[in-house]
């Protein structure tokens, strides 16, 4: 079937409105689909926002487990002396009382300044640096157990690490003779180590 021109002007407007509604319908599905793809997008944001919320608490439940597990000890640490300063004047006491309990000679000391120090071996100290102090011990004997029972008794009254470097015995006189006088001396070189938390921005 032909269509005449009038035909054709007839249907102008229905044509018109047709064009309007199927723009208008591609208009609201566009619309529809950037607020669906908005949508999802939001959610993917929701969902991560959950998940890293979830991680945190997981996280936070870690480590406060970490700290119940370690705090303890840690507090232990620090009133033996091994985390914080060095308590030089608990030392003094200690050697003090050591002398008189055991009545040994006169103990000659010297304890040199503290510094930082490396070891020779692989050691994560975390965020504390560990430092050394080296002291020189003399201590004149009747026999060699003196100087194991100094070092034994000196261990237990002070529970920061202490690692004898050396220690070199030398005859002072005859052991024929039996006046309450010293046999022997020993000359020990002791280091005393500490941790200290690293000051902020310096490195451990």
């Amino acid at each position: 079937m032909k269509l005449t021109r009038q035909d054709w002007l007839r249907l102008a407007y229905p044509l018109a409105g047709l064009a309007l509604a199927l723009i208008g319908a591609a208009l609201l599905i566009s619309f529809a689909y950037d607020r669906a793809m908005d949508a999802e997008q939001a959610r993917e944001a929701q969902q991560q926002q959950l998940q890293q919320a979830r991680s945190r608490y997981m996280a936070s439940g870690q480590e406060k487990d970490t700290i119940v597990s370690f705090l303890p000890p840690y507090k232990t640490l620090v009133e033996e002396g091994f985390i914080g300063e060095e308590r030089r004047i608990l030392w003094l006491d200690s050697i003090r009382n050591i002398h008189q309990q055991f009545k040994l000679f006169k103990i000659t000391y010297a304890i040199g300044a503290q510094e930082p120090y490396t070891p020779p071996f692989p050691v994560d100290t975390g965020s504390f640096k560990l430092n050394r102090s080296v002291m020189q011990l003399e201590l004149p004997m009747l026999h060699e157990g003196d100087i194991l029972t100094f070092l034994r008794a000196l261990h237990q009254q002070q529970r920061s690490p202490i690692i004898i470097r050396e220690c070199q015995l030398t005859r002072l006189r005859a052991i024929m003779d039996v006046t309450i006088t010293p046999n022997l001396i020993a000359k020990c070189e002791l280091d005393w180590y500490t941790l200290r938390e690293a000051q902020p921005g310096v490195a451990p």
